[in-house]
């Protein structure tokens, strides 16, 4: 009777796993270790490379995104002050028609004096007269009020235009520059990445999972490097202990560096 193969089970990939799961991992990996080891020390390169392009762009992305969000917020309170000044003429509008109506009945009251018999009518007439004429005063008040404060506003967007020009040019020149380093570059970045793709693809996602990590947790994104001077960690470079030093140097172990968690493979890789 044929025994059935047993399925391996692949338990969830745990960002706090520890490098010892990893480490076991890897060994049970069907691709041989010591090709592993290679291919994640030429993924590294790949990154660093990769790396190295875009530090040339330095912060000329965040610089150019910058610059757009400060032009949008100037034009968006420039259409704020557009809605102000338009309800201001909206006020001057209704304190015109306010004067026209104070005129007409004040015209009113004065014909009706005319023809009034008593000196009681005459004061109510007077009094009203007075109203209109302090209600007048009132509307010629907000219509200056508002002119001022159109002048005020149109005063601002003039600014705020002379912002967004400046504003304007620094973004040309900063795109232009983005866009000639790209240019320049975007051949060797585009090779970059494809021999990058091609490493990760060989290697199992529990590794890179890992891989990720640990360039994610250091200064310099090394997360593989070579052993330095010989018996030294490539990364942090502290001293490694001689059995370790036989491990890397066989390359059948994938072995992680006790200070500073970088994978530390055999320095022939680098040559």
């Amino acid at each position: 009777m044929a025994t059935k193969k047993v399925k391996k089970v692949e338990t969830p990939i745990d960002q706090r796993e520890t490098f010892v799961s990893i480490q076991k991992n890897f060994a049970e990996s069907d691709v041989n270790v010591g090709e592993k080891l290679r291919t994640l020390y030429e993924l590294q390169k790949a990154d660093t490379a990769i790396d190295k392009i875009l530090q040339l762009r330095g912060e000329l992305p965040e610089e150019v995104e910058n610059l757009e969000k400060e032009i949008a917020d100037i034009e968006a309170t420039n259409a704020r002050i557009n809605q102000f000044i338009e309800g201001m003429n909206l006020t001057i509008a209704n304190g015109k028609q306010d004067i026209i109506d104070c005129d007409a009945a004040i015209d009113k009251y004065q014909k009706q004096i005319e023809n009034i018999a008593n000196s009681r009518e005459f004061d109510s007439l007077n009094k009203e007269i007075e109203n209109q004429g302090l209600l007048r005063q009132i509307a010629e008040k907000h219509i200056n009020e508002a002119k001022a404060k159109i002048a005020e506003a149109k005063s601002d967007i003039e600014y705020n235009n002379d912002m967004i020009s400046i504003r304007k040019g620094d973004l040309e020149a900063k795109q232009a520059e983005l866009e000639n380093i790209a240019q320049s570059t975007a051949r060797e970045e585009a090779r970059l990445k494809s021999e990058r793709d091609a490493c990760a693809e060989k290697i199992d996602a529990r590794t890179m999972s890992a891989y990720n990590r640990i360039r994610a947790s250091v200064k310099n994104h090394l997360a593989v490097v070579p052993v330095y001077n010989g018996n030294a960690c490539g990364g942090c470079f502290n001293t490694i202990i001689p059995q370790r030093l036989v491990d890397i140097a066989s390359g059948r172990k994938l072995i992680i560096c006790e200070h500073c968690g970088r994978i530390i493979v055999n320095p022939d890789f680098a040559e």
